[in-house]
């Protein structure tokens, strides 16, 4: 036998023996998988949910500046009168651009002042349905004002409610925010408290409209029944998809209620004595690769979300949304700044226009807040980075954002409402 006849004999056993070891681990990984499609086909979870594809994200702005809206229908949607719907159809009845459930629209509202003379107060409501062609709708709390502040919080809330009818016309900007449902089969957890359910609504009617047999669970905190929104709508959708699994959270219950005196299902509706907490998931999730949404306020997040990745749900399947700015614990978050301390002096925070210069106290929260309490004026709306009524000039100076803004700040300018400086800083305020 030559030399190349052997040579050659020997690289064909080779290669007999890495097609036999590939085709082996091939086999193996193709049965894994097989049985990772059962385990989910056992649980009633579509196979294609394994791999969740997200929503593409929002589109620009489907129109620039403020568009009229004619105020279509007024309704009350709880038993104590404090949430109302406004059905808003476009003035000019050209078609409405679709939104992303979970989306807000922006408001300027010409709430007159103390002296009679109004002024615009710019307000983010979130989109409470799914999209509809001929009309938007938000669905509003109201709010009683903590103080005498033309710009208190409140005023807003009252004005709707109070002295906007039917047929009065607003100001609209097109729907934005970066909160919102994903696309995909992926089995979705929606968690609202207060009036953090308009969202949800939003959410829970879009996915019903796109994706009927998505696995939806909606856990809904209030205080007592009456505070519920939407009683009927959330029974009626529960009662016609058994897919969705809809729990009402009582945290202060009221015997002489029906529905607040223990937990007990009602119907397809499902009554809970408690708050929305952690225990209370884990006692009523399956363990499946949900995706969370919350919107509450910011003692609900500050509780869930630092839970819910302490329970081992990934960063990126938790979604949150907080009523104003919110400084919410993340497992994996960056790095806070300071207010100087060690050898790091304060930065400087100069107000241009107002000729004032403070030391930068990272107690106050944000530069809107350092410019309200040194008696610097700037106009504000939403305080959570979303209406863009705070935008400022940067003269000089570099700031840094303490949470992702929903309004695109223009180039040279920034939100004070949700920012602080990184570096000495010259404001054009």
């Amino acid at each position: 036998m030559s030399a190349f006849i052997l040579l050659m004999g020997i690289a064909a056993a080779l290669l007999l023996q890495l097609a036999v070891f590939a085709g082996i681990g091939f086999w193996r990984q193709w049965r894994a998988y097989q049985a990772l499609r059962g385990v989910a086909a056992a649980q009633g979870m579509p196979v294609d949910a394994l791999a969740e594809v997200d929503a593409p994200p929002p589109a620009p702005a489907a129109w620039a500046g403020y568009r009229n809206f004619r105020v279509a229908r007024k309704v009350l949607e709880d038993a104590s009168g404090q949430v109302c719907s406004f059905y808003l159809a476009p003035q000019d009845k050209a078609p409405l651009p679709a939104f992303l459930p979970g989306q807000f629209l922006t408001l300027a509202l010409d709430v007159p002042g103390p002296g009679g003379a109004s002024g615009p107060v710019v307000r983010c409501y979130s989109l409470s349905d799914a999209p509809q062609p001929a009309h938007y709708r938000i669905s509003v709390k109201r709010v009683a004002a903590p103080g005498s502040s033309a710009l208190a919080a409140g005023l807003a809330s009252h004005f709707l409610h109070d002295h906007v009818a039917v047929g009065d016309v607003l100001r609209v900007r097109a729907p934005g925010g970066h909160f919102y449902l994903g696309a995909g089969d992926a089995p979705v957890v929606l968690i609202g408290g207060g009036i953090g359910i308009t969202p949800m609504v939003s959410m829970l009617n879009g996915c019903l409209q796109q994706h009927a047999g998505r696995e939806l669970w909606l856990f809904y905190g209030v205080r007592h029944s009456d505070e519920v929104a939407m009683p009927a709508h959330l029974r009626a959708v529960a009662e016609q998809h058994p897919n969705l699994h809809v729990y009402l959270c009582l945290s202060e219950p009221q015997a002489k209620t029906a529905g607040d005196a223990a937990d007990h299902q009602s119907g397809a509706v499902h009554y809970h004595h408690g708050r929305v907490d952690i225990a209370l998931l884990r006692r009523l999730l399956p363990l499946k690769p949900y995706h969370f949404y919350v919107c509450g306020p910011t003692a609900m997040l500050q509780s869930l979300v630092p839970a819910l990745e302490d329970w081992g749900v990934p960063e990126e399947r938790i979604h949150f949304e907080a009523f104003g700015p919110a400084s919410i614990r993340r497992n994996t978050s960056a790095p806070t700044l300071h207010a100087g301390g060690g050898d790091a002096p304060a930065p400087m925070v100069r107000f241009a226009k107002s000729n004032k210069q403070v030391a930068w106290d990272a107690s106050m929260g944000t530069l809107l807040d350092l410019a309200q309490a040194h008696g610097v004026a700037v106009n504000s709306g939403c305080r959570a980075g979303s209406c863009g009524s705070c935008q400022t000039a940067i003269a000089s100076g570099e700031v840094r954002y303490l949470s992702t803004p929903d309004f695109d700040a223009e180039p040279g300018t920034c939100l004070l409402c949700v920012c602080a400086p990184r570096t000495d800083v010259t404001l054009e305020a």
